[in-house]
């Protein structure tokens, strides 16, 4: 394949996917380096970070090229998985858009910022760490010319709740929970299940009996979640703000949260 044509189809890549498939063709290290040095001078590429490339399209400066950030997301690691808030408004489910992009690996990471983006990455909970996709809800999918992985709606759902500040305050986690019309409950109640959090499982049971109608939750769901939840009284909020004792999932709800009073405000 000519660098070119590997261009065309890859819009954002890194080193080892380029030299991967240009070594295989028979060429050595040094002219993949060199093949991409001249690339870049040329401005045909566009220096990500070290050891990442965005494809510039013909005609395009290389400081006014569009990166997508959910394909610099899935190539910052081999499993970098978008997820979080990023999940959701990556399918158009997030309430505000956000320039920091939580991405989940089970490698050690660092943060970075390309342009005004930041990407932050997130270590697999340890409990799902050495289970298949992670504990389940792990995707592939076709975008802006190249693939993603995303996190699934549901696990979306209990990952925003079991870290909620990786999805923003109480207002920005429900609003954006809310622009969802269906989750696979079952799927919800398999990942809490492997999550092994027994404050997220309260949460999430919380959010699903508060949106019992529209998201057709039944007893017999709920009633999956209260054998996981705490014995003894646990935060709703992990700053412990104060609230009132929801005695089903014995869980200390903050009054805004338990009457959605940002509501009352719009």
């Amino acid at each position: 394949m000519r660098s070119a044509d590997y261009f065309e189809t890859h819009p954002v890549f890194s080193h080892a996917d380029f030299a991967r498939v240009h070594t295989a063709q028979g060429r050595s290290k040094r002219t993949t380096d060199n093949l991409l040095a001249k690339h870049l001078a040329a401005g045909r590429l566009l220096r990500v970070r070290r050891g990442l490339y965005a494809s510039v399209p013909r005609g395009v400066e290389p400081t006014k090229a569009t990166v997508d950030p959910y394909l610099v997301t899935s190539n910052l690691a081999d499993d970098a998985t978008v997820a979080y808030h990023a999940a959701l408004q990556f399918v158009g489910k997030a309430y505000s858009t956000w320039k920091r992009f939580h991405y989940l690996t089970g490698r050690p990471a660092r943060p970075f910022s390309f342009r005004d983006l930041e990407f932050t990455p997130v270590r697999v909970p340890s409990r799902v760490r050495s289970q298949r996709d992670w504990g389940g809800g792990v995707t592939e999918v076709r975008h802006a010319g190249g693939r993603v992985r995303v996190t699934t709606l549901e696990r979306t759902l209990v990952d925003v709740l079991d870290a909620p500040d990786k999805g923003g305050t109480w207002e920005e986690i429900w609003r954006s929970l809310e622009m969802v019309e269906f989750f696979d409950l079952d799927a919800v109640i398999a990942y809490v299940s492997a999550l092994g959090s027994v404050v997220t499982a309260a949460r999430v049971g919380f959010f699903l009996e508060q949106h019992r109608e529209p998201l057709m939750v039944e007893d017999k769901h709920l009633a999956r979640l209260r054998e996981q939840a705490p014995a003894q009284p646990r935060y709703l909020d992990p700053a412990r703000a104060s609230g009132r004792l929801v005695t089903g999932w014995n869980l200390v709800v903050p009054e805004e949260v338990l009457h959605r009073r940002w509501e009352e405000e719009g």
